[in-house]
């Protein structure tokens, strides 16, 4: 089968749709990506996000080598496992980091919290000819030959024979592609927080909250979540021998030093209905102070760790999911992440998922290019893997996501009853999580 020449144009430069151009350009496959925020750090802020081993593998297939051992370097080391507690700090259930990793020590199916600013900075490298800022995407038309055009509001066009939808949850690729998708508010209503860790904080934080990542179950109604994101950068001496290699690269070392806080961050989430109303409309100190009275009663710990927070980063967030769709008859025109699957955080499987349609994606349009594939059919059974793995994760974190905010009492309790199961009886933790603890 004789090979051709690709040009791939990728609307939307999110984590998902740089990872995709990485690997395109590693694999030779000319690309292009258009993003509508005019330079590189308008869009460089927001939580920390955790890497599981489904998109650490996806880093490593698309990243060139250096920039793979940089983000090793720059990926914060593994929190102490995963707790399931009570409101009173009681564990019903824990389960350890090497238990969550298994036997594997691969480090490319590690998994990592990461700085979002780092890891921006790491796809974004050696890309300078290959992304274009402050173009805000219109609409596209398929051209009769065979290629695809898109429109953009400065007047300009870009023609290719793919064009990628990596464009995010409001993406405007995918409303003219698939105009059936449709994006609904669910049932949950989010506050998040963050309490910097410092000399003082530490001194009164528990080791469970200031170790690893908790869902707090209290009888019924509400749920909380943390995550520490603590030691989350490399050190210079860390970085020292790639260094030279990372400029080679086209990466400054010191842009991997920008986001060097540590913090534990915490999401209060529960039924919109059991907020006070005008809940919503709130943010800061009032809105601090409301989950404060919701969680009256709980840990002095657990309350320290809201009032405690800065209220300039106390915030509510109603989350949204996308709705499963259809398997539609393929095109030059395609999407990933959060473009068609949108989830909620729930999970924390929505970046992974992005990473995931990037790598497989990159792996077929580049097998294309080497002609070992038709571009159309291709393209197809990317779809069809997209389709199961990115709606499975909405499923998962839908149902993660009702069953948290559950206003059932019997319900709950039947949770705290199997995880206190679990976690007394080796046989039902290993049925739970499918692994051995490691010798």
């Amino acid at each position: 089968m004789s090979s051709s020449s690709l040009h791939i144009i990728v609307i939307g430069g999110g984590i998902g749709g740089l990872c995709l151009a990485q690997g395109l350009k590693g694999a030779g496959v000319s690309v292009a990506v258009y993003e509508r925020n005019p330079t590189p750090t308008d869009w460089l802020r927001g939580y920390r996000i955790h890497i599981d081993a489904v998109g650490s593998r996806s880093l490593h297939e698309c990243l060139p080598p250096v920039l793979w051992e940089a983000f090793l370097a720059t990926a914060g080391r593994s929190s102490a496992g995963f707790g399931f507690i009570t409101e009173q700090l009681k564990d019903l259930l824990v389960v350890s980091e090497a238990r969550l990793a298994g036997k594997d020590a691969n480090p490319v199916n590690g998994q990592y919290p990461v700085s979002r600013i780092a890891l921006r900075h790491l796809l974004l490298a050696g890309l300078d000819d290959v992304v274009h800022f402050d173009k805000t995407f219109e609409r596209y038309e398929l051209q009769p030959e065979g290629k695809v055009t898109a429109f953009f509001s400065d007047g300009s066009s870009a023609t290719g024979d793919v064009l990628v939808g990596a464009d995010g949850a409001n993406s405007r690729v995918c409303k003219q592609y698939l105009p059936q998708t449709r994006r609904i508010e669910t049932d949950a209503l989010a506050v998040g927080g963050k309490l910097m860790l410092t000399p003082e904080t530490r001194a009164w934080l528990p080791q469970p909250l200031r170790t690893r990542m908790n869902i707090v179950m209290p009888p019924k109604k509400y749920f909380m979540f943390n995550a520490v994101f603590d030691h989350t950068y490399a050190s210079r001496d860390e970085l020292s021998g790639v260094g030279s290699n990372l400029q080679a690269a086209g990466l400054d070392p010191e842009l991997l030093f920008a986001d060097t806080s540590n913090y534990i961050l915490w999401a209060f989430i529960a039924h919109v209905n059991a907020y006070p109303a005008g809940t919503q409309e709130l943010t800061g100190l009032p809105l601090q102070k409301q989950v404060l009275q919701m969680i009256k009663g709980w840990h002095p710990d657990l309350r320290r760790l809201v009032s405690d927070s800065d209220p300039a980063n106390v915030a509510p967030l109603r989350l949204k999911s996308s709705v499963p769709i259809e398997p539609w008859e393929s095109s030059r025109v395609t999407v990933l992440g959060d473009a068609l699957h949108n989830m909620t955080p729930v999970g924390g499987l929505g970046a992974n998922m992005a990473l995931r349609d990037a790598s497989s994606l990159a792996s077929t349009l580049a097998a294309v290019q080497r002609g070992e594939v038709q571009l159309l059919p291709g393209i197809h059974d990317y779809e069809a893997g997209m389709i199961k793995h990115g709606f499975d994760a909405v499923r998962e974190t839908l149902g993660n996501t009702r069953r948290a905010t559950a206003d059932s009492r019997l319900e709950r309790g039947a949770a705290r009853t199997w995880f206190r199961l679990c976690s007394a009886v080796p046989f039902f933790k290993q049925k739970m999580f499918g692994t051995h603890e490691p010798e």
